[in-house]
Parts: structure tokens; C-alpha cells; sequence
């Protein structure tokens, strides 16, 4: 754990206390209740892998910055857009070959480009965002969803779910083998980390200058020729 971590390091006296202040429930449908912090309480929140569960991220994010303190840091990270890309294909293809039709088995996840524009929309400034692709082979598509089980990122989208038959199971993993398999035979699974980083807003941060008070032009800057256009 985060907390634990930091508890022990050689920063825990530099930090101050650190706490884990949801339930492990709370953490697994982040932005589902309200954040147990009070207003402007925290120096620093921490959400590593578990804000992708949220079904409202913005209004999970908005929580985060009320409680954090003028000046205040937010750093998270979460899956986005590109996770499990290759599974959630074989997933759809087979079962629409098998039953003619297919339901979501793969959760939505946030497009990780679109990072800064949602710590914008929830309050924060001076927003960052950052995109990081692993691939990670596994033998065959059950070793992956063993893997998946293990860290309980299985499917937990709301409403009835069909259970998949052998037949939806099998040719996926023929598709996943026919489509994506290396020369030794191991398949990629794709897992795209969306990293985020935001300040609540405060005076004595930077800000943008007015349009038209710069003193030099960019071409003049940069040593090259301006191209108006003319």
C-alpha cells in the first residue's frame, strides 16, 4: 500500500501523516459516495489504478479537488482507452459468430488523450496528463484471464450478463492465436496507463499572459523564418 510505503521510506518525516481514508469498497467504485475528507483538508491525493472503476470520473475528480487544500496535488493513474484492445476484439468477433450478437465484456475506459481536459472540467489547474503502453504476453488467452481474476480487473459492468459458453471461449482464443500470436506462439495483451497530475487553483500559481503582450515573436525565438501565409 501507497501509505504503508511512505511510512516506511526515509520521507515519512518530511510528509506528515498519511492515511488511506476510503474503504476498500470505496475504492473499487470510486466517486460512488462522498470522499471522507473534509474541504480544503489535504495536501496531496493519490489515486494509483482505481479511478477507471468510476462510473462518473469528472464528478470522482471534482471530489478530489474540494478536499485537497489550496495549491493542493493531485497525482493518479488509471487504465485508459488502449487496455485489453486485442481481447475485447476476439471477445466481440467470436460472440457475435456464435450467437449473432455480443454483449460488452471489456469495461469502457477513458481515453487517455483526453486526460488534461478532464482534470480541466473538474476544477484543477495546471493540469498534466501522460500515456504509457505496456504489452504483456501470456501463453494463451486462459493465462491471461487468470492473470486479469488475480487483479481483480474482471468484468463488472452493471446490468445482466451472459455467462460465456466453451463454444464463445474457444474460437476467441483461435482468434486471439490466428491474430495476435508471436512467433513462439504467446499472445500480447495491451495495457495503457493513463497518468495524471493537478494543483487545486491558487493565486500565487503561474498564469497564462494577456494575448498581445509578448515582447518577441516565436519566429524570432526559434531563429527561423515566420510564414504568414502571403
Amino acid at each position: 500500500m501507497f501509505s504503508e510505503a511512505v511510512a516506511a521510506s526515509d520521507a515519512a518525516g518530511r510528509i506528515g501523516p498519511v492515511s488511506t481514508p476510503t474503504s476498500l469498497d470505496q475504492r473499487a467504485a470510486p466517486g460512488a459516495a462522498a470522499l471522507p475528507l473534509d474541504p480544503g483538508s489535504t495536501d496531496l491525493i493519490v489515486s494509483l489504478l482505481s479511478l477507471h472503476w468510476a462510473n462518473d470520473l469528472p464528478g470522482a475528480l471534482a471530489q478530489i479537488r474540494r478536499a485537497l487544500k489550496p495549491d493542493g496535488l493531485f497525482i493518479g493513474t488509471l487504465f485508459g482507452a488502449g487496455t485489453l484492445k486485442e481481447l475485447r476484439g476476439v471477445l466481440t468477433e467470436a460472440e457475435l459468430a456464435e450467437r449473432g450478437g455480443a454483449q460488452a465484456r471489456v469495461s469502457p475506459f477513458a481515453d487517455g488523450f483526453d486526460g488534461a481536459a478532464l482534470l480541466q472540467r473538474a476544477g484543477f489547474a495546471l493540469p498534466v496528463s501522460d500515456v504509457d503502453r505496456f504489452t504483456v504476453r501470456y501463453p494463451d488467452l486462459a493465462a491471461l484471464v487468470r492473470d486479469l481474476r488475480a487483479m481483480g480487473e474482471t468484468n463488472v459492468l452493471a446490468g445482466p450478463i451472459r455467462p460465456l459458453s466453451r463454444a464463445v471461449l474457444g474460437r476467441a482464443a483461435a482468434l486471439y492465436a490466428e491474430r495476435h500470436a508471436e512467433a513462439d506462439g504467446r499472445i500480447p495483451a495491451t495495457f495503457e496507463i493513463v497518468h495524471l497530475a493537478g494543483w487545486k487553483p491558487h493565486e500565487s500559481q503561474q498564469k497564462p499572459l494577456p494575448r498581445g503582450s509578448a515582447k518577441m515573436r516565436l519566429a524570432d525565438a526559434l531563429g527561423v523564418k515566420e510564414q504568414t501565409g502571403d
